[in-house]
């Protein structure tokens, strides 16, 4: 069957904006949004008004009313405060200060600042720390990374959110009703959980971690050298954590919806005074809120163009229901490594799902939504992405940065093949 005009341009169109997105710091999203209405209107024949219909007006509202209710527990020294009294509870035990970092940076990223928010947050201080107390770097990295791409697809997260809204588009095509959605959401976490503790965890232990941990005796620091005690919250500091309570128990408990939850929440605070409100909305992600838009416009054209349908085809030749999630973390992992994870990645691959299915005749979708949402963050260790940079970046004086670079690329790039296996394991073979 031959490729049209307007599937072959769009197939051209998407290349052309990930192998950019590889190697330019550049915001992808505004390529996307204008090559999407490009070949929507000079291709399909669409109105102007049609090609922005595509755009994900329902994840765009909920990304920003969360990462606007997070700023602003940045901005107002909530969540610093918030990270020190928990990193003094490992007191003088040097070993459980790393498992406390592991445990803290999971904790913080599944309420809802997500794992960009949390490594900006946590890196500088957890790698300071870890030269502080002579941990590896490369070992505090793996922990570092690991726990908040472990928890980043809570369903309250920017990535949750951008997972499960990208899933709820496709639910009718793949036989999920809306009940089943928020099950599914948190199978996601607890999927990505499982990979990233599993391979992190492991890596830690076996590649420094572990020896570390057994030469450390307890009473050999002083943890206010490490964390200093903070200042007590302030009232404002005490109404943020409340609307954070708030949020966790609407949405999981009372199903409210995380978007609309999280505005009202962020109203609260802005009659309130809890937080600078033009700081927050300065700090909060906005490149990557367009980065991720921008690519689902083109992608809801390129769909209608047929590119996906070429793309579905493709990967079904070489694939059948079990391998297909190896193929899947592979591909994802390998585009993953040089571009950014939920911003390209997850937009570009996860709608593909349904057409995948239907050309190797069968296949669970979860199974292969888990892979590709894997197989995209198990690589982001490396150097070239943002959490192994910064991590980087914040290493110890003393160490070896170009040997902590020349580690962290390999661990990172090697992800992919081992992502790949997981997925092929756990979600192919298994079927978990």
């Amino acid at each position: 069957m031959g490729i049209s005009t307007a599937a072959l341009v769009s197939l051209i169109a998407l290349a052309v904006i990930v192998i950019i997105s590889c190697f330019r710091d550049m915001n992808v999203g505004i390529l996307a949004i204008a090559a999407g209405i490009a070949i929507g209107m000079a291709l399909l024949g669409m109105k102007l008004s049609e090609t922005f219909a595509s755009w994900p007006i329902s994840l765009f509202m909920t990304l920003t009313g969360v990462t606007f209710m997070f700023s602003c527990a940045q901005v107002n020294g909530t969540m610093e405060k918030l990270t020190a009294h928990t990193v003094r509870l490992a007191r003088t035990n040097t070993a459980f200060i790393p498992l406390t970092l592991f445990l803290l940076v999971t904790a913080i990223t599944t309420i809802g600042p997500g794992n960009i928010a949390t490594v900006a947050l946590l890196a500088p201080t957890a790698m300071a720390i870890a030269g502080r107390i002579g941990l590896p770097a490369f070992a505090m990295t793996l922990l570092i990374v690991g726990a908040a791409d472990g928890a980043a697809f809570s369903p309250i997260a920017p990535t949750g959110i951008i997972s499960n809204s990208l899933i709820a588009a496709m639910a009718p095509q793949l036989g999920i009703t809306e009940d089943q959605l928020p099950g599914i959401g948190w199978k996601m976490y607890f999927n990505s959980e499982i990979a990233q503790s599993v391979v992190n965890l492991g890596g830690f232990f076996l590649l420094g971690g572990g020896a570390w941990m057994r030469k450390q005796k307890s009473g050999g620091i002083d943890i206010d050298e490490i964390a200093p005690k903070p200042e007590p919250f302030t009232p404002k500091q005490w109404s943020t954590l409340a609307g954070m309570v708030v949020l966790i128990v609407m949405v999981i408990f009372f199903k409210w919806d995380v978007g609309m939850t999280a505005f009202f929440i962020s109203a609260a605070f802005l009659l309130l005074g809890i937080a600078d409100d033009s700081q927050a909305i300065k700090e909060m992600p906005w490149g990557v809120i367009v980065m991720v838009c921008g690519m689902s416009l083109l992608i809801g054209i390129m769909d209608q163009a047929g590119g996906l349908a070429v793309i579905a085809n493709s990967i079904g030749a070489i694939s059948n229901p079990i391998t297909v999630t190896g193929v899947l973390a592979l591909v994802s992992g390998v585009v993953s490594a040089y571009s950014s994870s939920s911003g390209v990645v997850m937009p570009t691959f996860l709608p593909m799902v349904p057409g995948i299915i239907q050309e190797i005749g069968g296949g669970d979708p979860i199974s292969l939504i888990s892979s590709i949402n894997v197989g995209a963050h198990l690589v982001d260790t490396s150097p070239l992405s943002v959490f192994g940079a910064l991590c980087l970046a914040c290493a110890a004086e003393h160490e070896d940065k170009a040997k902590l670079f020349r580690h962290l690329l390999f661990w990172g790039l090697s992800m992919a093949v081992v992502g790949a296996i997981i997925c092929l394991v756990c979600f192919g073979v298994l079927g978990l």
